[in-house]
């Protein structure tokens, strides 16, 4: 008897990735969440990561090993039929799915800009808007696995001089703001992820005048703070890329190696009750424990990772992240 054929990765992720849809949809109603992630490699054969931004499609592709190389054709004909998949289950069309390939990303690269067609559209989060960009950037303006400790930092930043270090599009100083900090200060070397912060603080009707914009590098900001006449934070969010070689600063920044240093500059900036929010992407990062406590006296360390990595993420470590204050005196 004739054995059937398997079927192909096509109808293998076609099927999942309706199942997936099906349960993300009563999820993200319940949520009232219209970004998320619906499909993460769930398949061997099938290396996507497929995100939803409300009536768009993001869909990343990881490359493959040199042993699993397919040729031009036929990566074509795959990645179509991929995109045939997820217009059929999503009900989209062909021009609403946005492809990325994904690499292991060095530096600078993960930053750089890939088009120029400015093609930003407003989406809703929190009950909050922000602008993204599905194609000029690899990373697209909302980082969604940092949608619940946003909402963290929005319920708990009213009253609060609120510090972005590594701020990108400024999405948790948006959160802050409209939660009610009295200030805040936001720092990121490049330009136009400055400009892209500025334009999300004023669709969300802020006073920008409360909300300071800082282009340089980060150790830099931290080392100018003068206590004669600056006031210190009381809530603070780090973010820092694991790696970065910026042509904007001499100096190479590597989260394992510059944590301390960072996180004490970072100390020196904080209110006596002050609180810090640190995450990283570096799955093997470890914190200098004795060394940290050196630097910036007794502090509590509590990892929150088991809350900060939202349901529609299947990889629980697409990040991690603590919170850090000062040790209360016995």
């Amino acid at each position: 008897m004739t054995q059937p054929d398997p079927p192909s990765p096509a109808s293998m992720f076609e099927n999942r990735l309706r199942k997936n849809l099906a349960l993300r949809l009563k999820w993200a109603k319940r949520k009232q969440v219209s970004c998320y992630r619906v499909y993460e490699r769930d398949i061997p054969e099938v290396p996507l990561t497929v995100d939803r931004y409300e009536d768009r499609v993001c869909v990343s592709e990881r490359s493959r090993p040199n042993t699993d190389a397919m040729s031009d054709e036929a990566h074509d004909a795959w990645r179509a039929a991929m995109t045939q998949a997820v217009c059929a289950v999503m009900s989209v069309e062909p021009e609403a799915v946005y492809w990325k390939e994904r690499e292991r990303q060095r530096g600078a690269t993960q930053y750089a800009r890939r088009d120029r067609s400015d093609d930003r559209f407003v989406v809703t989060e929190g009950g909050r808007e922000f602008f993204v960009n599905l194609k000029d950037y690899l990373d697209t303006g909302l980082f969604l696995d940092h949608r619940p400790l946003r909402g963290h930092v929005g319920e708990t930043s009213a009253g609060k001089r609120f510090l972005n270090l590594f701020c990108y599009t400024g999405a948790f100083t948006v959160y802050a703001a409209t939660g009610g900090a009295s200030s805040s200060t936001s720092v990121d070397l490049n330009p136009n992820y400055l400009g892209w912060a500025r334009d999300n603080l004023e669709l969300n009707r802020q006073d920008i005048s409360k909300h300071r914009l800082v282009q340089g590098d980060v150790l830099s900001f931290l080392s100018s703070f003068d206590r004669r006449i600056e006031a210190p934070y009381d809530l603070v969010m780090v973010d820092p890329p694991t790696f970065s070689n910026s042509k904007r600063t001499p100096n190479v920044f590597d989260v394992q190696r510059d944590h301390l240093e960072l996180l004490g500059r970072v100390f020196d900036r904080l209110a006596p009750k002050g609180v810090v929010y640190f995450s990283t992407n570096f799955r093997p990062f470890r914190f200098e424990t004795a060394a940290l406590m050196r630097r910036c006296g007794p502090v509590v360390l509590e990892e929150l990772s088991t809350w900060t990595v939202p349901e529609d993420f299947r990889d629980r470590r697409i990040h991690r992240a603590w919170r850090l204050t000062r040790k209360e005196p016995a």
